[in-house]
């Protein structure tokens, strides 16, 4: 396969097209990519795109939970996730985020979990493709021209499938439907016999498989997704794919994977965030959510990887973690747990010393 060439810079100050954005992105994870974790990822990258938790349609629609979609318009660029099977009750959630303004809507094909499967969505619709091309027809007429664009998120196949066969079936028939975005994880899932958590580790890897596909059909836009564990990895993975997804690595370890995230997307060089930055950056956030009623540890439990690998981290996580929960916790309760870090030595510093000694 030959390699992508790589997109021009984007200048200072020009808007970052949607398509450059996706160059890296943080997946949409269950209980963890909430509003306060998607504020603290913004503080390590302005460009990134992030997404919502998977919100359920039926929820949202007849549950009248359009608080589901509430964000601040600090996220953005941001794209919500679907869950759902049914057409009609996914254009009326469609219609519902309309006014939110997310840059994409995600349709739902990979979660393996057995809440998702019985409610008959998730990893479950790769076997019933044309449901899903009916899913997104719908949901592609209730957005409108103007309206977000209608993407997919799947696996390569379920159980006993043959994902080298139905993949490119899935996605042509996908495809015919309107949808030019596809993220693909490049595991199969089964849906009998293994966890959620052991279907993001167990079954093998196959980029090799997403790859002829994003190579058979250069019109679509293939994101990969899966086992990504780096912003070298994610990078590497852009010479072949339009971007790469991240997941718990980027929920983990911030820094590594997002502080340098804005230099990918835009092709300049941009100095990454440092952490105590971004740590310090959440206290207005914090303090504007305290005064609504949020406690901390609701916020501060998406900020305990900001120094995965720093002297100090675990001493940092320990305080945040045991103070955050008290009745009155506040930003003081951040900033007490940030003196625990030892400082950061510049690397001219570091030489310095080391030729003194």
């Amino acid at each position: 396969m030959t390699p992508m060439s790589a997109p021009a810079p984007i200048p200072a100050g020009r808007p970052v097209p949607l398509a450059r954005a996706r160059r890296l992105s943080v997946a949409p994870m269950m209980e963890w990519t909430d509003r306060h974790c998607r504020m603290f990822h913004r503080q390590f990258s302005a460009h990134a795109l992030l997404y919502t938790e998977m919100v359920t349609a039926s929820g949202l629609v007849l549950g009248g939970a359009d608080w589901l979609l509430a964000h601040d318009p600090r996220e953005h660029p941001l794209a919500l996730q679907l869950g759902g099977s049914e057409p009609e009750m996914l254009a009326r959630a469609v219609e519902m985020a309309l006014p939110f303004g997310f840059a994409e809507i995600n349709l739902n094909v990979g979660c393996p979990s057995d809440r998702v499967q019985s409610g008959a969505f998730g990893a479950c619709l790769m076997r019933e493709p044309a449901l899903v091309a009916d899913c997104a027809r719908a949901m592609i007429a209730a957005a409108g021209a103007a309206g977000p664009e209608i993407t997919v998120k799947c696996r390569i196949g379920v159980d006993e499938q043959d994902p080298a066969q139905v993949l490119p079936d899935f996605v042509d028939t996908v495809a015919a439907a309107g949808v030019r975005v596809f993220a693909v994880h490049a595991r199969k899932a089964w849906l009998k016999g293994l966890s959620p958590k052991e279907n993001r580790s167990v079954p093998p890897l196959d980029y090799a498989l997403v790859a002829r596909l994003k190579a058979s059909r250069p019109e679509l836009t293939v994101l990969l997704n899966g086992g990504i564990a780096s912003l070298a990895e994610a990078e590497a993975h852009c010479a072949r794919f339009d971007g790469a997804m991240v997941g718990r690595a980027a929920y983990h370890d911030p820094a590594g994977i997002l502080a340098g995230a804005d230099a990918l997307i835009t092709g300049r060089t941009i100095a990454p965030v440092a952490p105590e930055d971004a740590v310090r950056g959440m206290l207005p956030h914090i303090e504007a959510e305290l005064a609504r009623g949020a406690r901390l540890n609701q916020i501060a439990r998406h900020m305990l990887g900001a120094f995965a690998g720093r002297p100090g981290a675990r001493a940092w996580r320990r305080h945040l973690s045991e103070q955050a929960t008290r009745p009155g916790a506040g930003p003081e309760v951040v900033e007490a747990a940030l003196a625990h870090l030892a400082p950061v030595q510049a690397p001219v510093q570091a030489a310095t010393q080391a030729a003194a000694e």
